[in-house]
């Protein structure tokens, strides 16, 4: 059965994502602890790889792997990036997982290019592996604390072509491949089909990109403002509450 975009499976993974994201956030704190912080990040590290071991398994099983099951996909690269992180915590791809691996990844979720549904091994594995790259985008924002500037908006842009090289490559040789959709639109729906005929597609993706990396830092930057506004009321507060017990 072929899956249904925006159907119960579909709704049901993303109330899966949200509930992560929620759990993230409101344990921030205790997982900055420095044993629960390194089963956090090795878990989650584990989590991703496995998906991308049994999927490259599945392939070889059912005699299907070809040059096509490359890991080349944005998705699958940030994948890999994301256990690195973890891992590693090589905070010199923080700009490529957050920019890269949350937009990605956020787009492959509400317009999934899949085939298979519920309870296909399919399912399980692009949902699991999706909304591990946006928990681990929001690990390294929410508890590690990277705070993203306007030259990381630069260097993920700058990330996005490098990671872009080997796909293109790989597309021209093999022909019939299309990792990062750069050689064609995806065959299921997605928010390519609005966009111009190849190659100019590719020219709008570019500006796309940099508009969402630019929200999504400007996001965080007015997340911290509103963060360092009701703390500073909230200290203000109690200020003024020390300062009417001491006068009376």
């Amino acid at each position: 059965m072929a899956f249904e975009m925006f159907s119960a499976a579909h709704y049901a993974a993303l109330a899966v994502l949200i509930a992560a994201c929620v759990f993230i956030v409101m344990f921030r704190k205790q997982m900055r602890k420095p044993k629960l912080n390194r089963a956090m990040r090795f878990g989650l590290a584990i989590l991703l790889l496995c998906c991308e071991i049994s999927l490259q398994l599945s392939y070889v099983l059912e005699h299907r792997w070809g040059v096509g099951s490359l890991p080349f996909q944005l998705c699958s690269l940030m994948l890999l990036v994301s256990a690195l992180v973890l891992i590693a915590k090589r905070e010199r791809f923080y700009d490529a997982l957050f920019f890269l691996g949350s937009m990605g990844a956020l787009q492959a979720l509400l317009t999934p290019n899949l085939d298979e549904a519920f309870p296909h091994f399919r399912y399980f594995h692009f949902f699991i592996a999706h909304i591990g790259i946006i928990g681990s985008s929001l690990f390294i924002l929410a508890v590690e604390r990277y705070r993203p500037t306007f030259r990381s908006v630069l260097r993920a842009m700058l990330w996005l072509h490098v990671l872009a090289i080997p796909a293109a490559i790989t597309n021209s040789i093999a022909g019939t491949t299309n990792f990062m959709f750069l050689a064609r639109k995806p065959s299921t729906a997605s928010l390519l089909d609005i966009l111009a005929p190849w190659p100019w597609y590719l020219l709008q993706l570019e500006v796309i990109a940099f508009a969402c990396f630019v929200l999504l830092y400007a996001a965080v930057k007015g997340m911290d403002y509103w963060r360092s506004r009701l703390d500073g009321k909230t200290h203000l507060k109690k200020r003024r509450n020390r300062n009417e017990g001491n006068t009376e």
